[in-house]
């Protein structure tokens, strides 16, 4: 008798360590979140509107009756990663997220620019902020974070430069277009650089692209240099949590650069971290995910 009760009181032991596993244990990337039928996951897609043009753009919502603290995610030039893997996962950690094509990209109406690019991010934003948008998206219009890649990254550090409501930023191998360099280009050299920028952007693919041309993009760059120069807007970020994400893709230097300029305008809230790997993080995407993760949760 006294054995069958030990034998039982094990069993019963093990049911009920099984049971209680610890909440922090559990992995976004790896664990969906418990349902919630009154308020479930939910994607909602939409045209955002941006300076006369629609905007394709949809919001992934996450589980609860929120409101939830929301990321922009923003994609690269052309655009060909979307980084969605990593939109799901910030959605399973109880964010919404936010994605759209800017101006003239994949379908948006309008022309393609940068400068287009840079209000399409403030349009972004002020939608989020609109009283009854927040209201059907579940959406903490108070607790906006901007993530961007390549491209997107020098959305991002242009948005919160422009924003001082914007929480955090993050950027994943932010593209500064060598603007530092471009800033003090001489007249004689403008010519051969146009070409050069030109080259490169129509290598990287302009298929998805409207209204726009190599050659406008790259005169638009040096133009622009000053503005768009990551180092410049560095003192607008001092008081911002940053995440700053590199890899092996010839653009550290830039965000090294950075993030020291950052150091000196006294932001004491920056976190670089190096992945060796390419420029899209082809084999570091768990690694990505839970960086921007680990980030999340500071803010």
């Amino acid at each position: 008798m006294t054995l069958r009760r030990l034998v039982l009181s094990a069993a019963l032991l093990s049911v009920s360590l099984s049971i209680v596993v610890p909440t922090h244990a559990q992995s976004p990337i790896t664990t969906d979140p418990a349902a919630d039928k009154a308020n479930p996951a939910a994607m909602q897609s939409f045209q955002l509107p941006s300076h006369g043009a629609l905007l394709n753009a949809f919001v992934y919502i996450a589980s609860g009756a929120g409101p939830h603290p929301t990321v922009i995610l923003l994609h690269g030039f052309p655009g060909n990663e979307k980084n969605l893997d990593l939109a799901q996962s910030i959605r399973r950690a109880g964010w919404n997220v936010l994605y759209f094509n800017y101006r003239g990209s994949w379908g948006s109406h309008g022309d393609f620019s940068f400068t287009h690019c840079i209000e399409d991010v403030q349009s972004a934003i002020a939608y989020l902020r609109d009283p009854a948008n927040a209201k059907k998206l579940r959406v903490d219009s108070t607790h906006l974070v901007l993530i961007g890649h390549s491209m997107g990254g020098f959305m991002t550090i242009q948005g919160g430069a422009n924003d001082p409501g914007i929480k955090a930023i993050a950027t994943i191998s932010a593209a500064d277009f060598n603007a530092g360099r471009l800033q003090s280009l001489p007249a004689d050299k403008h010519d051969t650089a146009v070409k050069a920028i030109a080259t490169h952007l129509a290598d990287e693919g302009m298929a998805p692209l409207a209204g726009t041309t190599p050659e406008s993009l790259a005169n638009e760059i040096i133009v622009n240099a000053a503005k768009f120069n990551f180092v410049n807007l560095a003192p607008k970020l001092a008081t911002r949590h940053i995440l700053v994400l590199t890899s092996d893709d010839g653009l550290a230097p830039a965000n090294d650069a950075f993030v020291e300029a950052l150091h000196k305008a006294g932001n004491q809230q920056v976190n670089e971290i190096h992945m060796p790997t390419d420029h899209s993080y082809s084999d570091h995407r768990i690694a990505l995910q839970q960086a921007i993760l680990d980030f999340l949760k500071q803010n």
